[in-house]
């Protein structure tokens, strides 16, 4: 049945401090699927392109053992397109160019034998279609969420229908003092799991990410990194690990939760080291095992 994703993919334009590349690989549906694709497959991509979408590109997800069945390619049309520039401080980012494209009359239609699946990752988009997304479903099981202040100002109400709907929300401190209307973060993740969703994950970016359950608060940290060369994607990628190491395991238990917001943390901090994907285009499971060993260092002290 395999893990289904659907979201974005796009061309990116991205300037930091160090770099800046043309046309890179991009989209919300891409770097979740990278990541997710190293806990085995496999995984189910729903999203569109224009015939202007590279076919190196389509490799590069087939190589991965995602299932394309569910790309939908516009001929003559052109591909999803943007445009961003980093600053020193890389949380500090200018948006330049956003060209919608195909991507405007997006209409996710989910194959027949992805609609069994049991796992499910719904990127960032308009929550109407992640709403339709779900109306295809046979029978979910766990259905994993990233929203934005965009939809959150401007698509609320359909955002509240669908909150109740997934088992887990992924939002930054940003949206979720947003989505809340309350500063503080612990009581805003009560407010926010009022709303539905019984599991929420809040990003930190540098100061790593923090999961709430009815029972537990967990603080994960962040990698400590000497470089980072390009952040976009780093929060689909963490979604990516932490969906596809669940999926993986099958376990949804407090304790593993835990585990999984540290192998999403380590997807994200693989992301970031290169950019576009290909941070997250050679990896082995093998080298994600051993930085999540080193996040457990990181936060391991003994008692006295």
């Amino acid at each position: 049945m395999g893990l289904l994703v659907v979201g974005s993919l796009g061309l990116d334009t991205v300037s930091t401090p160090f770099d800046r590349v043309e046309n890179a690989l991009g989209g919300s549906a891409t770097y979740i699927s990278l990541a997710a694709s190293y806990f085995g497959g496999p995984v189910r991509l729903v999203g569109i392109v224009g015939s202007d979408f590279p076919e190196q590109y389509i490799k590069t997800l087939e190589n991965h053992n995602i299932d394309l069945e569910g790309l939908q390619i516009v001929e003559g049309g052109k591909t999803f397109r943007w445009s961003g520039k980093y600053h020193y401080d890389l949380n500090v980012r200018d948006t330049l160019l956003t060209e919608l494209n195909v991507f405007e009359k997006f209409n996710p239609i989910i194959p027949e034998k992805a609609r069994k699946a049991k796992f499910i990752c719904l990127g960032n988009i308009d929550p109407e279609l992640q709403i339709k997304v779900l109306d295809q479903m046979d029978d979910t099981y766990f259905v994993v969420c990233d929203t934005m202040n965009y939809w959150i100002e401007g698509k609320k109400d359909d955002l509240l229908k669908l909150l109740p709907r997934v088992n887990v929300l992924i939002i930054n401190d940003s949206e979720a003092r947003l989505l809340a209307q309350e500063p503080n973060l612990i009581k805003a993740s009560r407010e926010i799991r009022k709303l539905g969703p019984e599991i929420l994950i809040i990003k930190k970016g540098e100061h790593g990410a923090l999961l709430f359950t009815e029972d537990i608060i967990f603080s994960a940290p962040a990698y400590p990194m000497e470089m980072i060369y390009d952040p976009t994607g780093a929060g689909d990628s963490f979604a990516g690990g932490f969906i596809g190491y669940l999926f993986k395991s099958g376990d949804i238990t407090p304790d593993n939760l835990k585990c999984a917001v540290v192998y999403g943390s380590a997807m994200a901090s693989f992301c970031v080291e290169k950019f576009s994907t290909k941070g997250l285009e050679q990896l082995s499971y093998l080298m994600i095992k051993d930085r999540y060993r080193e996040f457990l260092d990181l936060s391991r002290f003994d008692e006295k």
